[in-house]
C-alpha cells in the first residue's frame, strides 16, 4: 500500500498516511481541523537486475570507455597490398613472304 503525505494549509503540519488506491483522501487536519492537501514529491526509483545499462547489452570484447594507458597517435592510412604491375604480353608476328 502506498504512503501518502498531506500538508495542512492553515498549520502546515505534515502527516503521512498509508492508505489503498481505493480510500478516500484525508481532508481535515487532526490537530487544527484545516484542510489537507496531498505533497507530491519525486519517487526514488532503483533499478536493479541486467538490462538496464549501457554497458549490459555490450558484448565482452568491447568496453565502455578506452583503455588509459594507450597513448593517443594520429592513424596512419591504410596502404593497399601492392602487386607489381605486369605488362601486358604483347605478341608480335611477322610475316615474311619468301615466295
Amino acid at each position: 500500500m502506498p504512503t501518502y503525505e498531506y500538508e495542512c494549509q492553515s498549520c502546515h503540519l505534515r502527516v503521512e498516511a498509508v492508505q489503498k488506491f481505493s480510500d478516500p483522501a484525508l481532508t481535515t487536519c487532526a490537530a487544527c481541523g484545516g484542510e489537507l492537501r496531498k505533497v507530491f514529491s519525486a519517487v526514488g526509483i532503483v533499478f536493479k537486475g541486467s538490462g538496464f545499462y549501457k554497458n549490459d547489452s555490450r558484448g565482452a570484447s568491447s568496453s565502455a570507455t578506452p583503455p588509459a594507458s594507450t597513448p593517443s597517435t594520429p592513424a596512419t592510412p591504410a596502404t593497399p597490398a601492392s602487386t607489381p604491375a605486369t605488362p601486358a604480353a604483347s605478341t608480335t608476328t611477322s610475316t615474311s613472304s619468301a615466295d
